[in-house]
């Protein structure tokens, strides 16, 4: 298995920050690409921390598929224990998608099995569906290149993030009081509070205002390309340079901040689908969802980190932009301040729209969906019931579905829906024609109304990308029927 250092990992980062363009004429159409679930070790602050991951065929993490190039992977389960890989943003068939026994069973160890459909465009990963490996990075990015994307001649660079603790995953649920920790039950003795962060509604008394959860898991470090702050990736780039940034937020339960600095950018994507640039040098984004920023370097050069800002602490992570020669400045991996919390009033969200919106229909159906649980003790629903109990919510395929989250708890919830784009409507303001996606964050005691058009007829999940919050049963399913 493939042991990176922390000064092996220029190669693999570099993996991650500048993916391969493989030209597809150097293949045979029948030729897929090989995938390998497997284990890695990471060098985070002088310390062996055992991870998993997805290598590619050239052995680095991820895959870059060329414009127009079918989704052909064949995946191999180098694990000792049985996984499965969603591939998220991608709208494969239902048997394709990669959750646990929905309809197939995860690959047991040494396991190979193929995949091929139709790859949708754009800044996508992929990551497994059981959350104790996602939790221990079994995730990469996914880019899948547009022809349009070449013309534009910007350089490529990946921004791909996580938390990590130094525990096992396991352990970090079971002090959150999901699961059971090593020792048996009485070992929690109740919900052990170790490693949390509490805050909102935790000892409020009567009469005082209501605030907010936020970052219920203390985790050890914050990674941008596998690296922390204090040794950053640095990615080479010229002056003058015109760069496209696909941000990754593959963070278990961490939402971030993405800040330019000195550098001017343009928002240009969401999950993969274009937006109305939107100008800034800060845009935050959710567990699951992507981000594209195009940035234009000065000619007089230099070095430009881009930071990832932990919402509601001051946490960061991050890479730096350096062309030939610039110092490099030391970059400590907290800041003066926290950050603020998150698109707390969806006004980020609110502000986008749509470079292609969906065609307007009428909507044959408008279910809601209310989410709610709290933090002690752990446990997370929708309509009230946790997976597996959930009920599904049910459409019809080719039915125009207008379906509003409203959130009753005090956490965010970064809902995501398989097998489908959908666009966001309202978000607590009017109807617009807001951002085409597939995951959505629904801010504490708000609604958002999102719409789609029912695909292929199979039970598609839908659930919180927040990974314990899942763990925990925020999870249901959207049951197409014929």
């Amino acid at each position: 298995m493939p042991t990176f250092t922390r000064r092996g990992l220029l190669a693999a980062g570099a993996a991650l920050a500048a993916l391969p363009l493989i030209p597809a004429r150097a293949r045979a159409a029948s030729d897929a690409r090989r995938l390998a679930a497997t284990t890695r070790t990471l060098d985070v602050r002088g310390r062996a921390v055992p991870v998993m991951g997805l290598l590619g065929p050239d052995g680095r993490p991820g895959l870059a598929l060329d414009p127009g190039e079918r989704f052909r992977v064949d995946l191999v389960n180098d694990l000792a224990e049985p996984t499965i890989i969603h591939w998220h943003g991608q709208i494969p068939p239902n048997a394709q998608d990669g959750v646990p026994d929905n309809p197939l069973p995860a690959l047991a160890p040494g396991e190979a099995r193929s995949f091929d459909f139709a790859a949708r465009p754009g800044t996508h990963w992929m990551h497994s569906h059981l959350a104790l490996q996602e939790m221990a990075l079994l995730a990469a990015p996914l880019i899948v290149r547009r022809a349009q994307d070449l013309a534009e001649d910007r350089q490529e660079v990946v921004m791909f993030l996580h938390d990590l603790s130094f525990d096992p995953p396991a352990q970090v649920l079971a002090r959150l009081g999901i699961g059971e920790p090593e020792g048996g039950a009485e070992a929690m003795g109740g919900m052990a509070m170790g490693g949390m962060e509490m805050g909102g509604m935790a000892g409020m008394e009567p009469g005082e205002p209501m605030e907010v959860d936020v970052n219920d898991i203390a985790f050890d470090a914050y990674l941008a390309n596998d690296r922390t702050l204090d040794d950053p990736e640095v990615v080479a780039v010229e002056p003058g340079g015109r760069l496209r940034l696909r941000v990754i937020n593959a963070a278990a339960a961490t939402a971030f901040w993405i800040d330019t600095g000195a550098l001017p950018a343009r928002l240009v994507a969401v999950d993969g689908e274009d937006v109305e640039p939107v100008a800034g040098s800060r845009f935050g984004l959710s567990m699951g969802q992507r981000l594209d920023l195009l940035l234009d370097l000065p000619a007089g050069g230099g070095a430009f980190p881009v930071l990832a800002l932990r919402e509601a602490a001051p946490e960061r992570a991050g890479i730096v932009l350096a062309t030939p020669g610039a110092a490099v400045p030391r970059l400590p991996v907290t800041g003066d301040a926290p950050a603020p919390i998150f698109d707390a009033d969806l006004a980020q969200e609110g502000g986008l729209r749509a470079s292609s919106p969906l065609p307007d229909r009428a909507a044959d159906r408008a279910p809601m969906l209310t989410l709610a649980g709290s933090m002690s003790p752990y446990l997370w629903t929708i309509n009230g019931r946790a997976w597996p109990d959930a009920v599904p919510t049910e459409a019809r395929r080719g039915e125009r579905v207008e379906l509003t989250f409203r959130n009753a708890s005090m956490m965010a919830h970064p809902m995501h829906l398989h097998g489908h784009a959908f666009q966001v409507v309202d978000v607590g303001r009017g109807r617009f024609a807001g951002a085409v996606r597939d995951t959505v964050m629904v801010a504490p005691m708000a609604a958002v109304t999102i719409a789609f058009d029912a695909g292929e007829p199979a039970d598609w999940m839908l659930h919180c990308h927040h990974m314990p919050h899942l763990a925990a049963g925020m999870m249901t399913a959207l049951r197409v029927a014929a």
